[in-house]
């Protein structure tokens, strides 16, 4: 397989990976339908800014947010079913109740584990530890101004962060198990490994002291954009989208079988870091996961950081110690 020159990278050498949004299929239809799959995404995403803009404060609030954030990804959900961008993607009962085991991880487990040492707790030793009256201006900005500063930060933080997983071992170790996952939907964002989960979820944006209607508009971008990465529908995603934002292209190419491909587009919500640092890649890929598509069970990714930690650790010490006596001459 010859692949495609991308800078310095073969893309699609190992598996097919289809580069170009010149080369990327489109949603077929009417005039209503093709209007339809153009406008959702900056609609929904103009539409969520203004509520959060524009509601009380007694609806402004972390519950309503919950609640938002349910009922948004169940309508998702509907449209994969109705509209699914391709049929080896669609969601089974079997996939359905693993996702469902891990959605349940995570607002359970991670989320108390989170306020002991996640980044709350960090930034909350930090900021008694230092003086940081001097950025203070920075809540005297307008509103959007400030959940588009926490997105910016905090999505900095994780490209750096997702991005040291795919090199360096030891925190690759915690993040191969969500490479393992065949297909996109929108519950797929939650597979993985605890530890990785929790990495991945450390943030910097909370060292500023933003108003709380700030930090719920900076949610709205990640539910609006961010949740497209894992979804099995296809969009004619704008343009102006796809140079800003992370979409399910970008990040199926991210999960492709092709190694090379999948050390690109490490954003979240935010594909203009990807850009800045040359890790973008603008594309799509069907065929995913490792190992030729094998698909991880819950019990193996639940233990393969420190399963896989412990064979590497065990092979690094026979190759530096175990060394093989000499063998006298007979």
């Amino acid at each position: 397989m010859a692949g495609v020159r991308v800078g310095k990278r073969i893309i699609g050498g190992d598996s097919p990976v289809t580069v170009g949004w010149e080369n990327i299929p489109k949603v077929e239809g009417g005039p209503a339908r093709k209007l339809f799959f153009t406008i959702f995404q900056p609609a929904a995403l103009l539409a969520l800014i203004a509520f959060w803009y524009y509601a009380p404060n007694s609806l402004a609030t972390a519950k309503t947010a919950i609640i938002i954030g349910i009922g948004f990804k169940v309508l998702l959900i509907g449209m994969e079913l109705l509209y699914p961008r391709h049929k080896s993607w669609q969601l089974t009962w079997k996939e359905l109740c693993s996702d469902l085991f891990y959605i349940g991880l995570g607002y359970t487990l991670l989320s108390m584990v989170d306020v002991y040492i996640g980044s709350d707790a960090i930034i909350g030793w930090v900021q008694k530890s230092y003086d940081w009256d001097k950025l203070n201006w920075f809540t005297t900005l307008p509103l959007l101004v400030q959940a588009l500063l926490i997105s910016l930060i905090f999505d900095f933080g994780q490209y750096w962060m997702h991005r040291g997983m795919h090199n360096w071992h030891p925190l690759w170790l915690t993040h191969a198990p969500h490479h393992y996952i065949t297909q996109l939907n929108i519950n797929k964002g939650a597979v993985g490994n605890p530890v990785e989960l929790f990495l991945i979820g450390l943030g910097i944006g909370g060292f500023f002291d933003f108003l709380p209607r700030a930090a719920l508009l900076a949610g709205t971008f990640g539910l609006a954009i961010g949740t497209y990465q894992h979804i099995n529908v296809r969009f004619n995603t704008p343009r102006w989208w796809r140079f800003l934002f992370n979409t399910t292209e970008h990040h199926s190419v991210h999960h492709s079988q092709d190694y090379e491909a999948s050390r690109s587009n490490f954003g979240a919500t935010w594909i203009i870091f990807d850009r800045i640092f040359g890790t973008c890649v603008d594309g799509e890929a069907e065929h995913l996961g490792m190992e030729g598509g094998r698909r991880m069970q819950i019990r193996e990714a639940m233990v393969y950081p420190f399963t896989e930690g412990y064979a590497t650790a065990k092979d690094w010490w026979r190759q530096r110690f175990d060394r093989p006596s000499a063998v006298p001459a007979e």
